[in-house]
């Protein structure tokens, strides 16, 4: 897979994975938590933490992925450079790095969607800068 590819394929996951996130936040309804114990996922999706400058992790998260996807599909067409699309990966990829950090030190608990979260911004960014 190309670096672009890595792009919309995560990208995609991101956008389906922050969706789930936003539905049961707004619902206030539990995730399910997968891999880890139900208590973890909860903890964290109710955490002070799980919103920054008010707004929900997952709705920024949300934003972020779609801005991606849209540059990444500017790029392709050859209308915007590929620096933007740099600069947004790592700042979400650092956002991930920091929650992780909190779900681990600060929380003590971890959440699925949140790990796949990371996965996909540690990969995208991997791909833009190795690839």
């Amino acid at each position: 897979m190309n670096t672009i590819t890595f792009l919309y394929v995560f990208g995609a996951i991101g956008i389906l994975d922050t969706m789930y996130l936003m539905y049961h936040k707004w619902k206030g309804t539990d995730v399910a938590c997968i891999f880890f114990p139900k208590e973890w996922c909860h903890k964290v999706q109710y955490a002070p933490q799980s919103k920054t400058f008010g707004i929900p992790n997952a709705v920024a998260g949300f934003c972020m992925y779609a801005a991606i996807l849209v540059l990444t599909w500017f790029y392709t067409a050859g209308a915007v450079a590929l620096w933007p699309i740099l600069a947004l990966v790592t700042v979400g990829f650092l956002f991930s790095l920091y929650f992780m950090y909190v779900q681990g030190f600060i929380l003590r608990a971890f959440c699925t969607w949140c790990v796949i979260s990371f996965i996909n911004f540690s990969v995208m960014f991997i791909a833009v800068w190795f690839f």
